[in-house]
């Protein structure tokens, strides 16, 4: 499954502007959402953001899901966790991500992730986790 890799994917290129783009650009002008975060925004429809976490429980048969060039996102049911990553633009679904953590059954910011191409199984890069946001659903009002 392409979007949903055993801790699955990061690193892409980035492409910068040149000056003459850059001052045309009006910084107050809203930015339309990207498919990666129309995709985040749908997984998050009824769900409220809690507390920052360090560490979430995690299990071998369970896996990330990889919003390319936006997040991961760990979990199903009441609770999922986001990752944004310090670098969510170089988040590459064709990349798979490689844990090396310092415990089996927890997943932490401090923990030494890599990424290897899916098809090839080079190394193309490394993954720098920041705190895991977890979503809770919101229990739908009784009319």
């Amino acid at each position: 499954m392409k979007n949903s890799v055993l801790f699955g994917a990061a690193i892409g290129l980035s492409l910068a502007m040149s000056p003459a783009i850059a001052e045309d650009q009006d910084d107050t002008a809203p930015q339309e959402m990207t498919k990666g975060e129309k995709r985040l925004a749908k997984l998050l429809e009824g769900r409220v953001a809690g507390e920052p976490v360090r560490c979430i429980r995690t299990f071998a048969n369970k896996r990330f899901t990889v919003i390319d060039r936006t997040a991961y996102v760990y979990g199903r049911g009441k609770t999922i966790y986001v990752q944004r990553t310090k670098h969510p633009e170089r988040i590459d679904d064709d990349d798979t991500l490689v844990s090396r953590s310092f415990t089996a059954s927890q997943t932490c910011r401090l923990d030494i992730m890599t990424t290897i191409d899916r098809t090839a199984g080079f190394f193309t890069g490394a993954v720098f986790f920041e705190d895991f946001v977890p979503y809770t659903r919101v229990p739908e009002a009784e009319s």
